[in-house]
């Protein structure tokens, strides 16, 4: 977290939806930072005027007015939190002029290299994009079993698979969460999201017990697009049958985390945070398939 000599002006924050830049304000005030919000038409939460006293809306398209509004604010530090769907930055964005020409600039139409060449822009314009889990490190967990129950001999099994398996489709920016029955992988995240991933693997595996394995990219780049686990997938995997959870220590966010524990262990769900594989090494695994 910041310390006393971090400077508390010039701050910003870019918002997607969900619960995420809600917990950036309040984690930021606590800090003495008062946030400009850039909000995103599309995604973000009318709420965000209730604890924010300037906020700013923006279409997803809108990367001059974006840069502008923080220019007019005095920012040279922001925070991109919240969820911008995958399928509505490719399929319901509407670019600007400026927007449109990094567009035709990317050599890869995927998410990564998108929001990365936005990160340039902005660093052209001297606002610095920094680490989005800067303000909430209490919600990042260490290694270890963070729940009563520990994954039992059967779901370590599964657990080893699925790091291996998800690992590697991390790599190749796919998706970032597997599900695995009996060390066999039964769905793939792609752009539908973690919670639909797992409703998806209910209904394949019909009834067999699952476990979900949820890890970051090789090299994770923490300003954007930061694993994220909070309640509603808990409650979507108590609804499906799955036992127990993996993640990536030191790269995942737990949003509402003493509930999101107490509500797993009810459920009876174990949940464990394995160390990430560092970027020094290709992959997690040799044997079977690596995965992210």
């Amino acid at each position: 977290m910041p310390d006393a000599n971090t400077n508390t002006t010039g701050w910003g924050l870019i918002a997607g939806n969900g619960r995420f830049p809600f917990l950036v304000l309040e984690g930021a005030r606590s800090q003495g930072i008062d946030m400009a919000v850039i909000a995103l038409k599309e995604e973000a939460s009318a709420e965000l005027e209730k604890i924010a006293e300037r906020v700013h809306w923006v279409s997803l398209g809108e990367l001059s007015k974006t840069i502008d509004l923080m220019h007019q604010e005095g920012v040279t530090r922001a925070v991109m939190a919240g969820q911008v769907k995958h399928n509505k930055i490719f399929s319901a964005i509407r670019p600007d002029w400026k927007l449109a020409k990094l567009l035709l600039s990317l050599p890869r139409k995927n998410t990564d290299s998108l929001i990365g060449a936005v990160a340039r822009v902005l660093e052209e314009e001297g606002i610095q994009l920094v680490d989005s889990t800067l303000f909430l490190k209490p919600l990042v967990p260490a290694p270890g079993v963070l729940t009563r129950r520990v994954p039992n001999e059967h779901e370590t099994e599964d657990i080893a698979y699925g790091l291996s398996v998800a690992r590697q489709v991390a790599s190749m920016d796919i998706g970032q969460t597997v599900v695995v029955s009996d060390r066999a992988c039964v769905a793939v995240e792609a752009m539908e999201g973690t919670d639909e991933t797992i409703a998806r693997a209910a209904r394949i595996a019909a009834g067999r017990p699952l476990v979900v394995v949820k890890v970051s990219k090789p090299g994770q780049d923490m300003r954007f697009d930061v694993p994220v686990v909070g309640l509603p997938t808990i409650e979507q995997m108590r609804g499906a049958g799955a036992t127990a959870l993996a993640v990536d220590a030191g790269r995942t966010l737990l949003f509402d985390r003493t509930k999101l524990t107490e509500l797993a262990d009810e459920a009876g769900i174990a949940i464990q945070a394995f160390p990430p594989v560092p970027i020094s090494e290709p992959n997690a695994s040799s044997k079977g398939m690596n995965k992210k």
